[in-house]
């Protein structure tokens, strides 16, 4: 399956949005039935959800639901969606391996889990979190997380850049999905979200969780290779591929810089990204 560059959170207490849901052009959909939806909604959402999902045509983004955190819920939450269409469950606040484990035997083996890290604890055990059988990746909660540590993040939010760059370190220790890249509350400022979806790409992310459609293409865009970045890894690799040939270890590019493995696997990368979609 293609890594999704956008995850775009749906209401699951909103039929008409389900229903428009799988138009978004997103990669993937998160329907919540967490903190979108009121406790007295929550019994009517499972099972409105419930029916959608047995729906769902056979072709279309993947589909995941965030069901809420308290055991009874979350229990009651995937009894009603696990099943035909769904991808696996986002789980808010996990916070060890033990609770990661707990959720995947929960779920089962044909589901994935996104464990959503929120706390301070969860971004010290990040690595056992990813590293669990069954989780699929990880996505920094920043509100939740920001509030706990009592931080008042500035508009670029690079207060919370170490806990990015924790869930980007225990991914890829993990050999898992990038980590998805949280989401921008202010859906209209597109080119402030543009600006910092770049800044997600250039530390180790590679898709993004969207809460409006209009975030969605800009999403798309910024985890999609340009064809100028194409045609450098191309040249890259067959620069190096060349000096291989000739028996050398390393390679020089357009530039004179030097191309070993390391740039290689770089490119290889880029190549990879446009390949999956």
């Amino acid at each position: 399956m293609m890594s999704a560059r956008s995850w775009l959170f749906v209401p699951g207490d909103d039929p008409k949005k389900l229903e428009k849901a799988s138009e978004r052009s997103a990669d993937a959909l998160i329907v919540d039935l967490e903190d979108a939806v009121p406790r007295h909604a929550k019994d009517e959402s499972r099972h409105l959800v419930s029916e959608w999902l047995g729906n769902l045509p056979s072709s279309g983004p993947a589909v995941w639901v965030r069901v809420n955190n308290e055991a009874e819920l979350l229990k009651d939450d995937v009894a009603a969606v696990v099943g035909p269409g769904l991808a696996g469950v986002v789980v808010p606040k996990v916070e060890d391996a033990a609770k990661a484990a707990w959720l995947t035997q929960l779920v089962g083996p044909d589901y994935g889990v996104v464990a959503m890290i929120e706390t301070a604890g969860a971004v010290l055990t990040a690595a056992s979190i990813a590293a669990t059988p069954g989780v699929t990746t990880l996505m920094v909660g920043e509100y939740d997380l920001a509030a706990e540590l009592g931080i008042d993040p500035s508009p670029d939010r690079h207060e919370l850049a170490p806990a990015r760059a924790a869930t980007v370190l225990a991914c890829a220790a993990a050999g898992i999905a990038a980590p998805i890249g949280p989401v921008a509350a202010d859906f209209r400022d597109i080119d402030s979200f543009r600006a910092s979806t770049e800044a997600l790409r250039r530390e180790g992310h590679r898709g993004r969780a969207v809460i409006h459609p209009a975030q969605v293409g800009p999403a798309n865009e910024v985890f999609t290779p340009t064809s100028e970045e194409v045609a450098v890894a191309q040249r890259i690799i067959a620069r190096y591929d060349a000096a291989l040939a000739a028996g050398k270890g390393v390679g020089v590019d357009d530039d004179g810089r030097l191309i070993d493995e390391a740039i290689v696997r770089g490119a290889r990368q880029t190549i990879a990204a446009v390949g999956s979609r």
